[in-house]
C-alpha cells in the first residue's frame, strides 16, 4: 500500500528488521493521523504482565488484558473496545472497533457485566509522530500499511497479532511472517 493509504483505522506492520525495541514486529492500530498534526496509535501486540485493575484507584475486579501502547504518554491508559452503542463518546477507529469513551459509565457497564474482558483492551501509553514523521518512516520502509480486523484485537492472541497480518496479506508478506525472529538464524 502506498504511503497515501496510512489512515485511522488502518495498521502499521513493523517491518522484519526494525530494531527499535518499542516497535519491534509490532502492529499500530492508527487511531488519528493527519500529514499536519501527526499521528496516534496503540501497540496491539505487547502484552503487559499486569492487570487494569491493579492499575486504576477504584477500578472494579477485572481480569483484562493491559498492552503497552506505546512509549508517549506512559503515565496514561487507553482503551479499544467493541461496545461502542453502550459506552457514551466513543470513538469508531474501525469496523467492530471503537476507542476511548465515558470512563465513568465503562466501570458501570462492567459491573453490571454488560462489558466483559472479551469486548476491550487497555493500553498504558500510546505511540505518537509528529507532523511529517510517519510519512519519513513509511518513505524509510519502516511500515507496512494493512487493514484493521477487529479479530486481530479481541480474539486473535496478542502476541501472534503482526504474523497474522503479515501472513494475511498474502504473498511475499506471508512469508516474511514466517521469518524467524532473532539476529541469527544458525
Amino acid at each position: 500500500m502506498a504511503v497515501t493509504d496510512v489512515k485511522r483505522g488502518k495498521i502499521l506492520l513493523a517491518e522484519p528488521f526494525m530494531l527499535d525495541p518499542n516497535f519491534k514486529r509490532s502492529a499500530v492500530l492508527l487511531c488519528e493521523h493527519s500529514e499536519e498534526e501527526g499521528s496516534i496509535g496503540f501497540i496491539l501486540n505487547k502484552p503487559l504482565d499486569m492487570r487494569i485493575d491493579e492499575l486504576i484507584e477504584n477500578f472494579p475486579e477485572f481480569d483484562s488484558e493491559v498492552m503497552f501502547g506505546g512509549p508517549v504518554q506512559t503515565d496514561t491508559i487507553h482503551y479499544l473496545h467493541n461496545v461502542g452503542e453502550l459506552l457514551d463518546d466513543s470513538k469508531r477507529i474501525a469496523e467492530g472497533v471503537y476507542w476511548g469513551g465515558d470512563f465513568e459509565k465503562l466501570k458501570i457497564l462492567i459491573n453490571s457485566g454488560l462489558v466483559e474482558s472479551k469486548n476491550i483492551r487497555f493500553f498504558v501509553g500510546y505511540s505518537g509522530w509528529s507532523e511529517g514523521q510517519l510519512k519519513e518512516e513509511m518513505g524509510d520502509g519502516s511500515w507496512v500499511v494493512t487493514h484493521m480486523h477487529a479479530n486481530y484485537l479481541f480474539k486473535t492472541q496478542s502476541w501472534k497479532v503482526w504474523q497474522q497480518a503479515m501472513q494475511n496479506m498474502g504473498n511475499a508478506y506471508s512469508v516474511i511472517a514466517q521469518m524467524p525472529d532473532g539476529q541469527t538464524w544458525n
